[in-house]
């Protein structure tokens, strides 16, 4: 099930079509061995920030959150908070749709659901959701964008710093 929650501040909500994003996260599920019932909350990067601190103890908003239940009770898998602001900045980044976004992080939130955990384990999750996504006809997914960030702050941050140390060009007129 889809839930959107309204934004906190007054700003345009997408709009988005919850039957296919729904239709989605059932063939996710399905291709993870995920069964029973998830429900995805879609709300803003305030809602996020503050689901984030209450449950990881970080203050600040986040793409996605996973809330696994305990022992499928109930044929009740679990639930997902993602970030819809959060969502459109990573779309409009790797030059997607909001809603190829929203698919990516649905899956990434699943593989959580389903007991996976790239934080600790030896890559296989990535493995996996490499494989669903090419499977489920995704883009990037994020363990890949997470991996190839720092290296692009790296590489950014040390041109600033040689930039900063290397004396200005000045012209003569």
């Amino acid at each position: 099930m889809i839930v959107t929650e309204p934004p906190s501040r007054t700003g345009k909500q997408p709009s988005l079509q919850k039957a296919p994003l729904s239709r989605f996260l059932k063939r996710a599920q399905k291709a993870a061995g995920l069964d029973g019932e998830v429900t995805v909350l879609l709300a803003d990067d305030a809602r996020l920030k503050e689901l984030n601190r209450s449950f990881r103890g970080k203050n600040k908003p986040t793409d996605v959150l996973s809330f696994p239940a305990f022992e499928n009770e109930g044929g009740y898998s679990g639930d997902l908070a993602i970030s819809l602001e959060t969502a459109q900045r990573q779309a409009d980044e790797h030059g997607h749709s909001l809603e190829d976004e929203l698919r990516t992080l649905m899956l990434h939130g699943v593989l959580h659901l389903a007991g996976y955990d790239h934080e600790t384990d030896k890559g296989e999750m990535r493995a996996l959701e490499a494989e669903l996504r090419e499977k489920l006809k995704l883009p990037t997914g994020l363990i890949e964008r997470t991996l190839s960030s720092p290296k692009k702050r790296t590489v950014a941050k040390a041109k600033k710093t040689a930039a900063k140390k290397s004396p200005a060009k000045r012209t003569r007129r």
